[in-house]
């Protein structure tokens, strides 16, 4: 500029400040506010009717009520929306919202009927938005509060144009034209400091006059970046170093794992790995840097690491999509720098357990397929069975999993949204749960850009009747575990991981496990010592709880170091068990935590929340005890080729719909009967249940009573909890045969 007055510098400092208008950046649009910042902006509408309102607007709102579904959100006089609870960020129990709150939500549809469905705004108060328009349809377009209210509009303009403009009366030509570079720059940084879901990037340089690089947003060819940065010698490093680093021009290789256009910089989320991290690149205000670059290329870039409001931020000067074998060669150093993160080193066992000390590998394949899913923002899905051992190996991997998912997620819901527990009411995966689980998943991919989750099944999935469930999530590609107490072959070998010390089903004896060997808690709870070391003394008592008869020693005394003597093992063990019945379909997250750790999940008191256990497991021993009763009055005894048998008509003599459920009665009567029988046989309408304390295969018992009965319809439907289905109407003849069954099978 050096023949440019200080005059001129004056003019084009005005033009900046005035071209367009564009409240948030000043582009020149028809209206208030350009494409880019339609989300910066937050509405208040002034109209009186549904087909007044702008889909994809955010407006300000008032909550009107609630409902089973949603939230009613009233978004001016007499119009009123459903937020339904699918569009939340969370669940709607934890949503802190009171009748008459001010709210913000995004219109989605209007529909013919008028009405509307309303979609979830991350923004919460009017300083998390840009600006500010009124939406009246009194006026052909929106307006700022000023012109029909005179106030101040919000346009997010931070300069100080006077100032600009006495630097430019002041300067020398040269030093004028500086000054309103600098300005830009600066003006483009303060612009990006807007609040969103991460932190934001901003103070970002512009390239030199001199520097050898392409000019903002042009995209250089790999060969010719390679060649600047090779003469440079700028140093390749991975992102978990950038905290040595700060002030250094670095070279970082990753993937883009997102580019958001701000009203300053475009700023690029790089991942490589080992961590994220933000990447600013300015072109001029408003306009996209590279914008050939977009989510999941593969490149390199260069740029100085900064911080910023404590996070750490690269400034862009270089960026370059990589290709080919380049391309591939990072993904490959991506790969084994994730799996290294993730997968932990080899820990203790929480206690001495010959059966579980030869699975020191699956412990580390499972906490790091956990972990992992933590690092690529996957949700991870708990899907256990609703009995105590589910419950208490279930909430041992939430109590790991939580604290990691906080400290890689800055959302305040993001435990909600990165973790769900899943109880089953059976004990099988079935393709009922499995059509569910898929449909729910692709919801949320379509609806909020989800990845598939990590599906981890506990105390469930273990058997072949779980195998048609877990197929169906494979078509789709879920990566999937199983912690289980047994698991066999085909399972092992469908699924990614598999965490069992036995392949034989026939050793299970009761729903919730063996009677002599490990719980599945016991398991789970060793899985979860790995996905986090730092909760290893909150899970020291979960495996004594998951017995149902005295634990051994080891698990006992790991119990009294952490402060649980046996009866309060025993009163929550039984407490969870209640629970699990009541809503079983519900995972009661806070409520069971209260129970498993003496109310630290909460503002309960320890004393409290023991008292809790208490109580409860009172109501359990007298519901249980009552049955008990009931059903040793009614157990009909008979001896067959040698073998005592038990049978309990359990159509006849239990209630189907009130707690003990089945399962649990018939364990209980094998632990109160099992020194006078070999076997009990509950039979039902149409289905019969088996338990011995000696090993039954269900699936042959089921084979033989169809070849005695062929036209009785009998399969095995669960291995695990012993179960064989029939048709009602050959129900005595199925009653024979399998007692005939049994007795060839114990004899």
């Amino acid at each position: 500029m050096g023949g440019t007055d200080s005059t001129t510098v004056l003019i084009r400092v005005h033009l900046f400040r005035s071209m367009g208008s564009c409240i948030i950046c000043g582009k020149s649009v028809d209206g208030k506010i350009c494409d880019i910042h339609q989300e910066d902006v937050a509405f208040e509408f002034r109209g009186s009717s549904p087909d007044q309102l702008t889909s994809g607007r955010y407006y300000k709102g008032t909550v009107d009520g609630f409902a089973e579904f949603g939230v009613f959100v009233d978004v001016g006089d007499s119009v009123t929306g459903l937020l339904h609870e699918s569009e939340l960020d969370g669940r709607l129990d934890n949503l802190e919202w009171e009748p008459g709150d001010a709210v913000y939500v995004q219109v989605k549809n209007v529909r013919d009927n008028g009405n509307i469905d309303l979609g979830w705004s991350i923004r919460q108060s009017d300083r998390e938005f840009r600006g500010k328009l009124i939406d009246d349809p009194a006026f052909d377009e929106p307006k700022h509060p000023k012109e029909i209210d005179g106030s101040a509009p919000d346009t997010g303009d931070t300069s100080d144009a006077s100032e600009l403009e006495q630097t430019a009366a002041d300067a020398s030509s040269d030093e004028a034209a500086e000054a309103v570079t600098a300005s830009k720059t600066e003006t483009a940084s303060e612009q990006s400091d807007e609040p969103s879901g991460r932190p934001e990037a901003g103070g970002v340089r512009t390239r030199q006059a001199d520097s050898d690089g392409p000019e903002a947003g042009e995209t250089r060819t790999a060969a010719e970046t390679v060649a600047s940065e090779e003469a440079d010698e700028t140093p390749l490093v991975t992102v978990d170093s950038l905290g040595d680093r700060i002030g250094e021009t670095v070279r970082l290789e990753g993937k883009i794992e997102s580019a958001r256009q701000t009203s300053g910089p475009t700023v690029f989320e790089l991942a490589d790995g080992t961590g994220t991290v933000d990447c600013a690149a300015f072109e001029e205000a408003g306009v996209r840097a590279y914008p050939d670059i977009g989510e999941d290329d593969v490149v390199r870039l260069s740029g100085e690491v900064r911080e910023r409001r404590g996070e750490l931020q690269v400034e862009t000067e270089q960026l370059t999509a990589l290709e080919d074998d380049e391309r591939e060669t990072v993904r490959e150093r991506m790969e084994a720098a994730l799996t290294e993160k993730a997968r932990p080193g080899a820990l203790d066992l929480l206690a001495e357990d010959e059966m579980l000390s030869s699975l020191s590998e699956s412990f580390r394949d499972a906490a790091g397929e956990i972990r992992r899913a933590v690092f690529e923002e996957r949700p991870v899905i708990v899907r256990h069975s609703a009995t105590a051992d589910g419950y208490v190996a279930g909430a041992a991997i939430e109590r790991a999993t939580l604290p990691l998912i906080r400290e890689e997620h800055s959302r305040s819901d993001a435990e909600y949204h990165y973790f769900d527990r899943r109880p089953l009411e059976g004990d099988v995966y079935e393709m009922g749960d499995a059509t569910k689980d898929v449909t729910t998943m692709l919801g949320n991919r379509e609806r909020h850009d989800e990845q598939l989750p990590l599906y981890v099944f506990v105390a469930v999935g273990g058997t072949r009747e779980s195998l048609d469930g877990l197929e169906f999530l494979d078509v789709y590609d879920a990566p999937r575990v199983v912690v289980d107490t047994v698991a066999e072959p085909e399972i092992a070998d469908e699924v990614e991981t598999v965490v069992s010390p036995d392949a034989d089903p026939a050793t299970l004896t009761t729903v919730d496990g063996q009677l002599d060997g490990p719980t599945t808690a016991a398991i789970a709870a060793n899985v979860a010592t790995h996905v986090n070391e730092d909760v290893r003394e909150d899970l020291l008592h979960l495996p004594a709880v998951s017995f149902w008869e005295e634990p051994p020693e080891a698990y006992a005394e790991a119990a009294r170091q952490a402060g649980y003597e046996s009866d309060t093992l025993a009163d929550i063990r039984d407490a969870v068990a209640l629970e699990a019945y009541y809503q079983s379909y519900e995972d009661k997250r806070q409520l069971i935590a209260d129970l498993l750790f003496a109310g630290r999940a909460s503002d309960v008191a320890d004393d409290e929340a023991r008292g809790l256990a208490g109580h409860v497991s009172e109501q359990f021993r007298s519901k249980l005890e009552t049955a008990v009763e009931t059903a040793e009055a009614n157990v009909d005894r008979r001896t067959v080729d040698g073998v005592e048998v038990a049978i309990l008509d359990t159509e006849a003599f239990t209630h189907r719909f009130d707690f003990p459920p089945e399962t649990l009665l018939l364990d209980e009567l094998l632990r109160q009967l099992r020194s006078d029988v070999d076997a009990i046989v509950g039979i039902g309408e149409d289905d019969l249940h088996l338990r011995s304390e000696h090993a039954l295969d269900v699936r042959t018992v089921a084979t033989r009573i169809d070849e005695a009965v062929p036209d009785a319809g009998v399969e095995a439907q669960s291995s695990r909890s012993q179960q064989i289905a029939f048709l009602a109407g050959r129900r005595d003849a199925v009653l024979d045969a399998a007692l005939e069954t049994v007795a060839g099978q114990l004899a």
